[in-house]
């Protein structure tokens, strides 16, 4: 079977860079379990503990494309090395950090190095694979995201109650070590590419041009702010309005997580047959889930069974929404990666804020809720108005570029990736 032998194909330095993005995805969403406590230490409200969340989301939006630029013509494996060692530091600072302030920037700085190891460890990814099994790397560094929801959020917020918020920071920091290490040893050394394959920044930033592009952009980012303006204060509204005691919140995060892993297995599997219908079906249901946890807040029970299908709808939507991506703007391979990331980080640097902002002004975690269900709406209209212009024939220069740029990567070129030895 076709199946089997794409399997066969897969290289172990693309289950290192999944191990890898493990590790990112559980620092840059652990606050979540550790907002109270932490927020208690540093002397500071809910909200400002949440913007934690925000900074980091900046640096990703920020580090993605302004990284993955800079990087485009250094060799990848150096450059993953290299990342990773800037943020296993941030991770110490973080843990060490004695103000606010200090933790405030150690997150900016190591989601700088997140964005960039993002941005080029998919393109290494895609890189190590026939052009039949991209799809299957990239699901291997989603799937690493979506078990630091099930494992690592959970996890560090069991350490940030019964070892110190500092404690989860400095477990991190040991998976970033152990993710450099794998990168380093199985990782491959590759050439930079020379002549016309050389990567050229004014090509790639063409893309920018494209209406399509803006548009998926803003989808994804309303999208990732919906999910996040609620995941980022989910701790609180379980204990302070649905009434569960705190040793539940690591329980239900990692139910979020579960969820997270199922609407990821659903929506690779899905996505490639029906791309716009799964980003509709996908955000659309998490409108529904989102309007219906404001509805609900206060039921233990709703609360815990909504959280687990909001991972599932949330995270469908994401092979479909990094697919559309990638789809319209394929003459730039590298930055379609990071637009993604930022577009994504530009959500959960929104959602955030906007829940803090709903929560400072008195109106309760549920009208968190609310403002999150009215995110995902607007993310909905954005993808009919593309939709639409793709139906129109406003897209059909689009299609009809990145089918040249599709048939052109199909033709195998030796000398895209080789060893240095």
């Amino acid at each position: 079977m076709p199946d089997h032998s794409e399997r066969a194909r897969m290289p172990l330095a693309v289950y290192v860079l999944g191990l890898s993005v493990f590790a990112l995805g559980t620092s840059e969403f652990m606050l979540s379990g550790i907002l109270q406590p932490l927020a208690r230490d540093m002397g500071v409200s809910i909200p400002q503990a949440g913007l934690l969340v925000s900074a980091f989301a900046v640096g990703m939006v920020v580090g993605a494309p302004v990284l993955a630029a800079a990087t485009l013509r250094l060799p990848r494996r150096t450059t993953l090395i290299a990342l990773l060692a800037v943020f296993g530091a941030g991770q110490i600072a973080g843990a060490l950090a004695p103000t606010y302030g200090v933790l405030f920037a150690s997150r900016v700085v190591s989601a700088l190095a997140c964005a960039g190891f993002w941005a080029v460890g998919a393109a290494v990814a895609v890189s190590l694979v026939p052009v039949t099994a991209r799809a299957r790397a990239m699901a291997v560094m989603v799937g690493g995201l979506s078990i630091a929801n099930i494992a690592g959020v959970p996890a560090g917020a069991l350490l940030g109650q019964h070892a110190g918020w500092r404690a989860a920071f400095w477990a991190v920091a040991a998976l970033a070590a152990v993710g450099l290490a794998g990168v380093a040893a199985l990782v491959p050394r590759t050439a930079v590419p020379t002549g016309e394959d050389r990567p050229q920044l004014r090509r790639e930033l063409s893309i920018y041009r494209d209406k399509q592009v803006w548009l998926a952009l803003v989808a994804t980012a309303l999208n990732g702010g919906a999910v996040f303006a609620l995941f980022s204060y989910l701790s609180p509204l379980l204990t302070d309005t649905a009434g569960l005691d705190e040793s539940w919140v690591p329980t239900v995060l990692a139910l979020f997580g579960v969820g997270a892993l199922i609407g990821t297995y659903i929506g690779g599997r899905k996505a490639d047959a029906n791309l716009f219908g799964m980003i509709f079906g996908g955000i659309g249901a998490s409108t529904v889930v989102l309007a219906a946890l404001a509805l609900t807040a206060h039921s233990p029970v709703a609360a815990i069974a909504l959280a687990l299908l909001l991972g599932v709808t949330a995270f469908a939507t994401a092979p479909a929404l990094n697919a559309r991506m990638f789809n319209v703007a394929t003459a730039a391979p590298t930055l379609a990666g990071a637009t993604t990331t930022s577009a994504f980080n530009l959500g959960n640097t929104l959602g955030p804020w906007l829940g803090g902002l709903v929560i400072s002004a008195g109106w309760g975690y549920p009208a968190v809720a609310w403002t999150a269900a009215g995110l995902a709406a607007a993310a909905v209209l954005t993808t009919v108005i593309a939709f639409r212009l793709q139906r129109t024939g406003a897209g059909s220069r689009v299609v009809a570029s990145s089918a040249s740029a599709t048939a052109s990567a199909a033709a195998p070129d030796p000398d895209r990736v080789r060893a240095d030895a």
